[in-house]
């Protein structure tokens, strides 16, 4: 198995394994496949679409292709709202109290990566 062949499959409209969707996702976290290969797959992706097979094994690889967190130590139901952050998100900092007040585990997951540059700071 090899990326050219994969992405050659769904350029040409096939279906992917779930056993080609790990290859990509392992071989790409591992650095074993280069951004534009990669590239090359998601366009391909993006033009010929997923099933829902696929959907769930691309999905399923990539939450588990990282670190995981285990939270069971908090609760067996700890209660996360998503955001991408940013601008304009106004729901999380009225939500995640009203969920808590309730007593319901809250684990806020933030992340950094979505920030504004080229303000203006004048």
């Amino acid at each position: 198995m090899n990326i050219q062949e994969i992405i050659s499959k769904k350029r040409d409209g096939l279906v992917l394994t779930r056993e080609e969707i790990s290859y990509f996702v392992k071989e790409y976290t591992k650095g074993n496949i280069t951004d534009y290969q990669a590239a090359a797959l998601i366009m391909a992706i993006y033009i010929r679409g997923l099933n829902k097979e696929e959907t769930t094994n691309l999905t399923l690889e990539m939450a588990s292709s990282g670190e995981i967190l285990d939270l069971f130590e908090i609760s067996d139901n700890v209660i996360d709202k998503h955001s991408t952050g940013g601008v304009g998100d106004k729901i999380t900092i009225i939500l995640m109290p009203i969920i808590a007040s309730l007593g319901i585990p809250v684990a806020k997951m933030s992340g950094r990566g979505l920030r504004i540059y080229g303000r203006n700071s004048r």
